[in-house]
C-alpha cells in the first residue's frame, strides 16, 4: 500500500492528522485568525481539513494549501467542493519547504508537518518568508512529556520538552501569543482511531490485495505506540507573531 492510502484509510474518523480535538482545532483558529479578510497559507495541507474549516467559519478568508500528494490535494478540492468554499481555496502541487507565492499571508499555518522541512525552527524560517507583518504562524509539533527511550528517539526524532521547545523558538525571535497542549485523551483518540480505522478496513474487506499489508501495519503502528512512545510523547501547538515586525 502507498502511504497516501494508509493515511487515507487511517484517518477516516480523525480527519484532522494530528492529536486535536474539533474544539481545539476550532478554538486555535480562532485565536489565529485576527483578521476577517485574512489570506490563509498551509504548508502541508494534506487534505485540507484545517482549511475548510477556516474557510467555512470566515467567509472572506481566502486560503492557499500546498502539499506533495496529488490524492490529498484532490481530497482537499472534493472536501472544499461539498462545504461551498472551492471558490476561495487555491491548491498547489509542490514541495512546501521550497513553495514561493506573490502574496504574503495573515496566517501561515503547518501542524504536523515539521518533518518536511527538516524540524521546528526550519518549520518557522519558511513560514517566515510567507508572513505579512503583524501576521501569525501556528504551528504544531511533538514534545517529549517525559524521558524517552533511545527506541523512542529513534522513532520519533530530535524533540524537546514544552519549555526547552517555547524556549528555542523565542531565541529564534517569535514570540507565543497562545497555545495548546494535548491531552491525553486527544493522544489517545487520536492513536485509537488511527489504528482501528485502519484495522476496520481491512477486515472489512479481506478480500482486498491490500488487507494483509494494512492490518499488519495497524498493528504494528499499535505496538510501536503502546510500547515505546505513548507515556513520553506529547503535542503542542503554539500561535506566534515575529518579535521585531
Amino acid at each position: 500500500m502507498n502511504r497516501d492510502l494508509i493515511s487515507r484509510r487511517a484517518h477516516a474518523d480523525h480527519p484532522i492528522a494530528a492529536p486535536l480535538s474539533d474544539d481545539s482545532v476550532h478554538r486555535l483558529l480562532q485565536r489565529s485568525l485576527h483578521r476577517g479578510d485574512a489570506r490563509v497559507l498551509d504548508l502541508g495541507c494534506g487534505t485540507g481539513e484545517w482549511l475548510g474549516r477556516a474557510l467555512s467559519t470566515h467567509p472572506d478568508v481566502r486560503a492557499d494549501g500546498v502539499d506533495l500528494s496529488e490524492g490529498a490535494l484532490a481530497r482537499a478540492g472534493e472536501r472544499a467542493g461539498e462545504l461551498g468554499v472551492r471558490d476561495r481555496l487555491t491548491l498547489h502541487h509542490e514541495d512546501a519547504a521550497v513553495f514561493r507565492s506573490a502574496h504574503s499571508y495573515d496566517l501561515v499555518l503547518s501542524v504536523g508537518a515539521t518533518h518536511a522541512f527538516g524540524g521546528l525552527l526550519p518549520t518557522l524560517a519558511a513560514a517566515r518568508t510567507h508572513l505579512a507583518p503583524g501576521g501569525r504562524v501556528l504551528v504544531g509539533d511533538g514534545i517529549w512529556e517525559g524521558e524517552p527511550s533511545q527506541e523512542a528517539i529513534k522513532m520519533l526524532g530530535d524533540l524537546a520538552d514544552l519549555s526547552t521547545t517555547v524556549d528555542r523558538v523565542v531565541a529564534d525571535g517569535w514570540t507565543p501569543v497562545y497555545g495548546h497542549v494535548s491531552t491525553r485523551q486527544e493522544l489517545d483518540d487520536y492513536e485509537w482511531c488511527w489504528t482501528g480505522s485502519l484495522a476496520s478496513w481491512a477486515l472489512d474487506h479481506p478480500d482486498s490485495p491490500d488487507a494483509e499489508e494494512a492490518l499488519k501495519t495497524a498493528a504494528v503502528h499499535r505496538e510501536e505506540w503502546l510500547r515505546v512512545y505513548r507515556d513520553v510523547f506529547g503535542f503542542a501547538c503554539l500561535v506566534l507573531r515575529r518579535t521585531a515586525d
